[in-house]
């Protein structure tokens, strides 16, 4: 059984200045390493609905659904752990009410979209995270390691559709 997961990827700032917000992750898998809020589906919720609810839980930041701009589905077969196996939904979000605040599991803290701490988070996210964030849209299979490393990725961008 494979885990659903969304990822808000919320960026602020006119387009010269972009920021993105991320966070350290403080709790379960890849603790330690830099993040988009967000985190595992509940029965019945949808991908947007996951979104809005883990970002609210994680940051403190309300997230109108129609705000919410698919930038990502990635597979995530874990070799040989297949329990961690997901399926990321990953949205872009540029309108938002509140300030981040720390939680329990993400300590948030605002980048520069040209300059991301890509060697802090997991490591398939220099692969793809910069170029969604710039307008492409993406469909991908990634492979990782026991060690957390990718071991393949299949990846399939497009242009992105806005609303």
């Amino acid at each position: 059984m494979v885990l659903e997961v969304s990822v808000v990827y919320i960026v602020s700032g006119p387009p010269h200045d972009e920021k993105v917000l991320l966070g350290e992750k403080l709790t379960g898998l890849g603790r330690g390493k830099i993040v988009g809020p967000g985190g595992k589906r509940e029965a019945h919720e949808s991908p947007v609905e996951t979104a809005l609810r883990e970002v609210w839980e994680e940051v403190g930041i309300e997230l109108a659904p129609g705000s919410l701009v698919p930038l990502a589905t990635i597979t995530y077969p874990f070799l040989g752990r297949p329990e961690l196996s997901q399926r990321s939904h990953a949205f872009v979000c540029r309108t938002f009410q509140g300030e981040p605040k720390n939680s329990l599991e993400l300590a948030p803290a605002w980048w520069p979209r040209e300059k991301l701490p890509l060697e802090r988070m997991w490591a398939d996210a220099q692969l793809w995270l910069p170029r969604v964030l710039a307008g492409e849209y993406l469909e991908a299979t990634i492979e990782i390691t026991p060690e957390n490393t990718v071991h393949s990725a299949d990846l399939n961008f497009q242009t992105l559709r806005r609303n």
